[in-house]
């Protein structure tokens, strides 16, 4: 509000047209301001805005009432070796032949006292000149006193001035603005910069904590447009980075206010952000930092924008052991050849009010009279031929031109553009009817023209040229904050970000040579949330930032395989999560093997039943001969066993790695097997019940039905019978391996599918038809006279096939996997001993303990008493 009240006033003063009856052919300034400047005539002049001295408060409320008579004091040798390295510039452009041939340059600088109100008084003068009255030719236009002006250095200060002089485009090159709202071409369409704006300042310090990992920061910035707009655009561009989060915003006041300064650092000890970003100047942060001091909080890294990097007031012994260590961008250093001999070949001439003022304040004497409206120095009177070398003074040190750099391209900015329209060839100009401009009529317009294409590099090897928005190719030095043993500070260059032609960003950095301010002497971790590691993700933490979360264990089946990942992978159908759950492996396969405990055990049994057949066999054919053996047809006995044998064999193709041929044998194997077993049991019982039928009158031709071929028969019939249905099973829906994941998702069972339900049915259900057969037919013959007690033993034995199949199917249905193997093996084995046991053991027990049962006499139940 002061800065539009100050401007206001100085319009209505300054600039009000006086009207008259009749057009005049001159125009006439209605007043002048007393302004401290240096000037040099020359065909083109170019103006200059330098903060050489301060206003203070009473001097600033004097300027309220009377703005043509500002009172300024102290000096700020930064600002007085700004306007001379200008001054250099132009001299030195001024002896390059190459350069602007034939024209030559002049200057009119003006000392702003770093104010707004005088710093826009000063860019208004410098292009309505200090000519009392000026003649208009026919066209009514005259040329104006300067063709550009290097500054304002100050953001306030150059939207003031900007916003004027670009309704007249006259161009406007700033060294040290940087707010990003400059780039607005529609606002300030003749502004320009030859320092980053805050933009990339911004994403320069995001850069640098992407580097160093701190994702958790908190960011200070000063009460001021300045503060304002960088707090907006970081806030913006670290969302949109994904760099990290702030923890916490603050706004340093302007002056002392220890109460505000107190509420910050009480906000900053109790967060655990660990890194601090302070965007604003110097002069924000010199009672802050005092009350840092006093409040004893340590343990943070600084990180200071190019506002307050360079600030040699915060260099200090007292402050060091807080903000040694400190990390900041500062503008580009650059060289500048013969700019210090230059500087001491100054000399305050009749036209140089400017330098009339350091040569008091250097020399601590005065001119005779001093300059009207300025503070009289006081001393003794100033000769003017002075010595500087004996002074030992800052402004003659060159060895970090910074602003000064800036400076130094923008003026040469200005003179490649003026060199381009030089070189203009009528009727191939850029202007209506292909013209060209002309220093005698040269419209500021026309040079801005050409000051947009500029584009050249300096001697220290810096391109120059500017973007759309008036933005020079952007690039910054990082810079440490050393303390050394001796106790002295020194800033140290660790790094440069910068922006190229191609619009990439880089930044490189010499971490070797960075001082950390900490006890273990490397980089601090500042982080909300310590990295998800591979394996989790991230979950944030309600009500907090993106920042904040939680590490949440993938699940089972998914993974992730980087750190802080969002999201969980599921892992494709035939992988698994290993158990870190940070990669997909292919899934545990699992069969019934031969490998595995059950696998060895079913094994086991179904050789040692196979062995206990072949042993009886055996004991058969050597016995072969004895009545035990020949009773009710030994043919039937030994094909039983040889049956007995294959049941227990084919459980051996359930067991394994399943194959084509393996799953279509396995089922042809069994079914086949157990029909000819239970057809000969089947016959054997058939034959019990025609015997004991032909042992009663009138029943002897039953016998010739039951005869040794015809026993044969049968079973070959009834066994024929389910190869048929094997047959038409496999050729219709064979059994085929199968990879099923249905059963666990975190393995592979490999199974045998059966193909046709129906066909498999079919096959038990015939088994089944053959073995309840078998079961009732000896039933029927249980209570036989003991002569023919072979039908117990069947009995016995149907018993237990049968048991052992009913429970075979809710078990099998039941079982996942190779437990369905597993349980029709065991099945198999089951029954299979069962007969074997229940049919032979009592024949073997005769003929191996008790041979005196093994003769006819005994078997036929004679002379015998009952077994």
């Amino acid at each position: 509000m002061w800065a539009v009240f100050h401007i206001s006033m100085l319009l209505c003063h300054y600039i009000a047209p006086t009207l008259s009856s009749s057009i005049s052919s001159s125009c006439q300034l209605q007043g002048q301001f007393k302004l401290n400047g240096m000037h040099k005539a020359g065909d083109v002049v170019l103006g200059g805005l330098f903060p050489v001295q301060f206003m203070s408060a009473f001097s600033e409320l004097l300027f309220i009432s009377k703005p043509e008579d500002p009172t300024c004091h102290g000096f700020n040798l930064a600002g007085f070796r700004y306007a001379q390295t200008m001054v250099f510039a132009i001299d030195e452009i001024n002896k390059n032949s190459n350069l602007l041939p034939n024209v030559t340059l002049g200057y009119s600088l003006y000392d702003t006292c770093i104010k707004i109100p005088v710093g826009f008084r000063a860019g208004l003068a410098l292009v309505s000149g200090k000519d009392e009255q000026f003649i208009m030719n026919d066209t009514c236009t005259g040329n104006p006193a300067v063709v550009g002006i290097v500054g304002d250095p100050t953001t306030t200060g150059s939207i003031a001035i900007s916003s004027v002089l670009g309704l007249y485009r006259v161009p406007m090159v700033s060294y040290f603005a940087t707010c990003s709202c400059l780039s607005d071409r529609k606002r300030f369409p003749s502004f320009f910069r030859t320092i980053p704006s805050d933009d990339f300042q911004v994403r320069a310090i995001i850069q640098i904590l992407k580097h160093f990992g701190w994702t958790w920061a908190g960011l200070l910035v000063s009460d001021d447009d300045y503060g304002h707009n960088v707090a907006r655009s970081f806030q913006t561009d670290l969302v949109q980075s994904g760099a990290g989060c702030l923890a916490y915003l603050e706004v340093l006041p302007w002056g002392n206010q220890p109460s505000e300064f107190k509420r910050i650092l009480d906000v900053m000890k109790k967060s655990t952000a660990r890194v601090v970003i302070v965007f604003a100047y110097n002069s924000y942060l010199l009672h802050f930092m005092e009350e840092v001091v006093k409040q004893n909080v340590t343990g943070l890294q600084w990180m200071a924008s190019e506002g307050w990097t360079t600030a040699s007031l915060l260099h200090t012994p007292h402050l060091m052991p807080y903000l040694a260590g400190t990390l900041g961008i500062a503008i580009r250093r650059g060289d500048i050849p013969g700019l210090r001999d230059f500087l001491f070949r100054v000399r305050p001439d009749s036209d140089h009010n400017i330098v009339k003022t350091f040569w008091e304040h250097a020399f601590q004497c005065r001119f005779a009279p001093p300059p009207a409206g300025w503070v009289d120095a006081g001393g003794a009177l100033c000769t003017g031929q002075e010595d500087l070398g004996n002074l030992e003074n800052e402004i003659f040190d060159v060895s970090t031109l910074r602003p000064e750099y800036n400076v130094y391209k923008a003026v040469y900015a200005l003179a490649y553009a003026l060199h381009d329209l030089q070189q203009c060839v009528p009727g191939r100009g850029p202007f209506i009817g292909n013209s060209c401009a002309n220093y005698e009529r040269l419209e500021p317009w026309q040079l801005m023209y050409y000051l947009e294409k500029v584009n050249f590099t300096t001697s220290f090897g810096d391109q120059v040229s500017f973007d759309e928005n008036g933005n020079a190719l952007p690039i910054y030095d990082v810079m440490n904050w050393l303390w050394l043993p001796d106790g002295s500070t020194k800033l140290q260059a660790v790094g440069e970000v910068k922006k190229s032609a191609s619009g990439s960003e880089e930044l490189t950095l010499d971490e070797d040579k960075i001082l950390w301010n900490f006890e273990l002497k490397q980089s601090p971790r500042s982080v909300c949330s310590e990295s998800c590691p591979p394996g989790t993700r991230m979950a944030r933490k309600k009500g907090q930032p993106v920042c904040c979360f939680d590490c949440i264990p993938c699940s089972e089946g998914k993974i992730s395989n980087a750190s802080d990942s969002t999201e969980c992978i599921t892992c494709p159908e035939y992988f698994w999560s290993n158990s870190r759950q940070d990669s997909c492996v292919p899934k545990r396969i699992e069969f019934l093997s031969y490998h595995e405990p059950l696998g060895i055990c079913l094994t086991a049994a179904s050789l040692l039943g196979t062995f206990i057949c072949a042993i009886v066999v055996m004991i058969f054919i050597h016995q072969h001969s004895t009545p035990m053996v020949r009773a009710n047809n030994s043919e039937l006995s030994f094909l039983l066993l040889l049956s007995l044998e294959l049941c227990f064999l084919c459980s051996l193709l359930f067991i394994g790695h399943p194959k084509r041929w393996t799953c279509q044998l396995r089922h042809a194997a069994f079914g086949i097997s157990f029909v000819l077993c239970v057809s000969c049991i089947l016959v054997k019982t058939m034959v019990v019940l025609a015997v004991f039928k032909a042992s009663k009158p009138g029943g002897g031709a039953t016998l010739k039905w039951f005869g040794a071929v015809q026993q044969r028969g049968t079973v070959i019939f009834l066994t024929s019978i389910q190869a048929v249905i094997c047959t038409v099973w496999l050729v219709s829906y064979p059994p085929a391996p199968r990879k099923n994941t249905k059963y666990y998702n975190y393995k592979i069972v490999y199974e045998c599918v059966i193909g046709s339900t129906v066909g498999f049915a079919v096959l038990l259900g015939y088994i089944g038809l053959l073995a309840v057969l078998s079961f009732l037919l000896a039933f029927l013959a249980r209570n036989l006279p003991d002569n023919f007690n072979e039908a117990k033993l069947i009995t016995f034995s149907m018993l237990i096939f049968c048991a052992v199949w009913v429970a075979f199917v809710p078990a099998y249905v039941n079982s996942p996997g190779k437990y369905a193997d597993a349980v029709e093996v065991f099945a198999i084995l089951a029954s299979s001993f069962g007969l074997l046991v229940a049919l032979f053991g009592p024949k073997c027990y005769i003929i191996l303990w008790r041979p005196e049962r093994n003769t006819k006499k005994a078997i036929l139940g004679r002379g015998t008493t009952k077994t």
